[in-house]
C-alpha cells in the first residue's frame, strides 16, 4: 500500500512539475498563478485540525520559515523554466536531499553515512553532466535557468529542514503546512505588484485553470506523501517520490519534444543513484 501511495506522490510531483513548464511558456503572472494555488491548498486544509495550543510561537515562527523558502523555492522553479528544459529543472530540483542531508549533519546533529555520501557524489556527477551538456549548447538564457534551478533547489531543502527542526521545537504539524499556503497567496500578490506590475489587469481565466489544477495537484502530492510514510518505511517511500522528475522527463521528450543526448541521459542516471543512495539512512 505504501508504494502505491509513494506512486501517487510520484505521479501529481511530475504532472505538476510539467504543469509548471507549461506555464512558464505562456509569459503568465506568475506571482498569481502561485496565489490562485495557495488558495485551493488553503481550502483543502481546512478540515485538518490544528493544535495552536500545542506551542504557538514555534507554530507560526516556522511556519513562517518554512513557507518563505516554499516559496520562493517554487518561484524561482517556475522563472527557471522558462530558459531551461523541464528534464533538467525537474531533477535538480529533486536533488535537494543532497543540501537536506549535508543540513541535517551540520545544524541537526545528525551523522552522514558512507552511502549517503556516495550519493552526494552521484548528485555532484548530475550537475558536471548537465553543466557539460550547457556548455555544449552554448545559451546564455540556459545558463540562467540552470543557476535559478539550482538556487530552488537549495531553498527546497531550507524548507525541509525548517519542517524538521520546527517540528523537533514542537510546531504542529497541520498549522505550519497552512501558514505556508497563506505564505503563498500574500507572497503570490506581491510578486505579482512588485515585480510584474499587475494594477488594471483583466481576469485570465487560463491562469486560474492552470492554477486550481496546479492546486490540486500539490495537495495530492501531500497527501500522498503523509500517507505513504504513515504505511511504510521512509527508506522506500522517499526514493519512490522523489524520481518524478522521470515522469516529467518523459512528458517533456513526448509532449514539448525536449531532446535527449547522452550527457543528459548520464545526468539523470546519476541523478536517480543520488537519490536512492540520499534515502537510505543507515
Amino acid at each position: 500500500m505504501a508504494i502505491l501511495l509513494a506512486l501517487g506522490c510520484l505521479i501529481c510531483s511530475a504532472l505538476n512539475d510539467f504543469l509548471f513548464k507549461l506555464f512558464a511558456g505562456r509569459q503568465g503572472p506568475r506571482g498569481m498563478f502561485i496565489t490562485v494555488i495557495g488558495c485551493v491548498w488553503l481550502l483543502a486544509l481546512l478540515a485538518m485540525p490544528v493544535e495552536w495550543e500545542r506551542n504557538t510561537e514555534a507554530t507560526v515562527l516556522w511556519g513562517m520559515i518554512s513557507g518563505f523558502f516554499s516559496l520562493t523555492a517554487n518561484l524561482l522553479l517556475i522563472e527557471a523554466m522558462e530558459h531551461q528544459s523541464a528534464g533538467i529543472c525537474s531533477t535538480i530540483y529533486r536533488l535537494n536531499l543532497v543540501a537536506v542531508v549535508i543540513g541535517a549533519c551540520w545544524l541537526l546533529g545528525e551523522t552522514l553515512t558512507a552511502i549517503q555520501g556516495c550519493g552526494v557524489v552521484f548528485a555532484a556527477a548530475t550537475v558536471c553532466c548537465f553543466l557539460s551538456w550547457e556548455k555544449h549548447g552554448g545559451e546564455r538564457t540556459a545558463w540562467l535557468g540552470f543557476w535559478l534551478v539550482l538556487i530552488a533547489s537549495l531553498l527546497r531543502a531550507g524548507m525541509g529542514l525548517s519542517y524538521k527542526y520546527g517540528f523537533r521545537q514542537g510546531a504542529d504539524p497541520n498549522g505550519v503546512v497552512l501558514l505556508n499556503s497563506l505564505f503563498w497567496i500574500a507572497g503570490g500578490v506581491v510578486y505579482s505588484f512588485c515585480r510584474e506590475k499587475m494594477p488594471g489587469r483583466k481576469p485570465d481565466w487560463r491562469l486560474l485553470g492552470f492554477g486550481v489544477l496546479s492546486g490540486i495537484l500539490v495537495t495530492g502530492i501531500v497527501f500522498f506523501m503523509a500517507a505513504a510514510l504513515r504505511c511504510g518505511k521512509a527508506s522506500v517511500v522517499l526514493p519512490i517520490a522523489q524520481m518524478s522528475f522521470l515522469g516529467t522527463l518523459g512528458l517533456s521528450a513526448a509532449i514539448l519534444k525536449e531532446k535527449l543526448d547522452w550527457r543528459k541521459c548520464a545526468g539523470i542516471g546519476c541523478g536517480m543513484l543520488a537519490i536512492l543512495f540520499l534515502s537510505i539512512e543507515g
